[in-house]
């Protein structure tokens, strides 16, 4: 049979197999489905085969081969939590922190996610998208292969509708994936200080009607055939959320509820920030609302953590947030695992907390605070963060049938991925199976 590409003779071919059809839970995760001497056959955008060189080596006549000796190959990261699309930086608030301010002190001051939100409103979308795609670059160089990229540095329609066309039009020019999430619930603007539940409408009545208004102009938002929207993937677009900050200084339980049910009226997926500072019963919400994740969970209480082992809902742990403003406190993968949970992993990328662009770093924070194996790190990292932003069935995972998104990687053993850090060992990056990257050819080195 003839291919396009094949990929032969990787030390380790990691195909990281589904558990029953879905993520990996509980103590299960860490299934990375090895195959020494491993081989992948692609097609088109699909994967064809994986499995053994002695095997595909024989079945499959390719018009390009990579040879993989002494490598190994992998799903491509994917990134369920960012907030990619900025504008400006905050480097002067990194300062503040560092000599003893905290977050929440900078951000009552006016700082944090509103110093951010002057630059992001007076920003064109043209300078949006030119600011944006080196970071999409960076992160496609790391292995990253599908990113969620969230709203929330507008907290106005207008702006937070900029915002949303800068993410289109980077999905559309960008090898990258992008997932579009809606945060207008990011915090509260200056101009509604005092008037918290005036700017819940607001997100209520006149942001979510227009973000859906948004989504459906454009038909690649939209599952054929459906009147009304529906946050499930389609063959011709990523589902589309909407999530909310849940904390402290943000929006309250009753406020996140009032948003996040309008949104589910209106067919969108529903995600939550919960518990980065303080446990505020958002995690819970998020389960009984059948939210498809809750992210951060740094202080969450046992009994929630219960409810999430018992739900679909997947944890997304984000460990360059802790690690980016200094403190020692992290999710509590463990308990969460011990309960049967589904963890994932992301980066949380954004200007104020932590500018992180690699995976891999995250990988590494999350084996030495969270206390991950870099087996469950890796499957954190691809399967089960697919399924954290409704493309589980798609990406992730090297099987047949599936998106071709797979990494080579310039080490002998999957656990150099996590005991290495602040190195790139990604050497070739191939996404919908397209060599987008390639460090050989450029003569980059780690």
């Amino acid at each position: 049979m003839n291919v396009d590409l094949l990929i032969i003779h990787a030390a380790q071919l990691l195909t990281i197999p589904t558990h029953d059809g879905g993520p990996q839970r509980g103590r299960r995760l860490g299934d990375l489905g090895l195959v020494e001497d491993g081989a992948l056959a692609i097609a088109g955008e699909r994967i064809v085969a994986a499995g053994s060189t002695g095997d595909l080596a024989t079945r499959f006549q390719a018009g390009r081969v990579i040879d993989a000796t002494g490598r190994v190959v992998m799903p491509g990261f994917v990134d369920p939590h960012t907030h990619a699309v900025w504008a400006g930086d905050r480097a002067a608030e990194f300062e503040k922190r560092i000599a003893g301010a905290t977050y929440l002190e900078i951000m009552s001051a006016g700082g944090g996610i509103l110093s951010t939100v002057r630059a992001t409103r007076a920003a064109s979308v043209d300078q949006l998208v030119a600011e944006t795609q080196p970071r999409l670059d960076r992160m496609l160089a790391c292995g990253t292969t599908t990113v969620e990229v969230k709203t929330g540095y507008g907290l106005e329609t207008a702006a937070e509708l900029r915002l949303l066309e800068a993410i289109e039009r980077l999905d559309r020019a960008h090898p990258i994936d992008i997932v579009p999430k809606f945060l207008g619930a990011h915090a509260i603007p200056a101009e509604y200080t005092g008037r918290e539940d005036a700017y819940t409408d607001l997100v209520v009545t006149e942001m979510l009607p227009a973000v859906c208004e948004w989504r459906m102009a454009d038909s690649r938002w939209r599952t054929p055939g459906a009147g009304a929207i529906s946050h499930q993937p389609s063959a011709i677009g990523h589902p589309l959320y909407c999530d909310v900050f849940c904390e402290a200084g943000a929006f309250t339980p009753a406020q996140s509820r009032k948003i996040l049910e309008r949104a589910a009226q209106l067919g969108l997926g529903l995600k939550i920030h919960s518990d980065e500072f303080e446990p505020l019963g958002g995690t819970q919400l998020g389960v009984e609302l059948g939210a498809a994740s809750a992210d951060h969970l740094v202080v969450t209480p046992p009994r929630e953590i219960e409810a999430l082992g018992r739900s679909s809902t997947v944890a997304v742990s984000l460990p360059g947030t802790p690690f980016g403003l200094g403190q020692t406190a992290f999710t509590p993968a463990r308990a969460i695992l011990d309960a049967g949970g589904i963890l994932a992993l992301a980066t949380d990328c954004n200007p104020g907390t932590t500018w992180c662009e690699s995976m891999q770093m995250v990988i590494a924070i999350a084996c030495r605070y969270l206390k991950l194996t870099p087996a469950q790190a890796l499957v954190a990292a691809t399967l089960n963060a697919a399924h954290a932003i409704g493309l589980g069935e798609r990406i992730g995972s090297l099987a047949a049938d599936r998106q071709a998104d797979a990494i080579v990687l310039d080490v002998p053993d999957y656990r150099h991925v996590g005991y290495r850090y602040g190195a790139n060992l990604v050497e070739t990056v191939i996404k919908r199976g397209r060599v987008v990257a390639d460090r050989q050819q450029t003569g980059e080195s780690t």
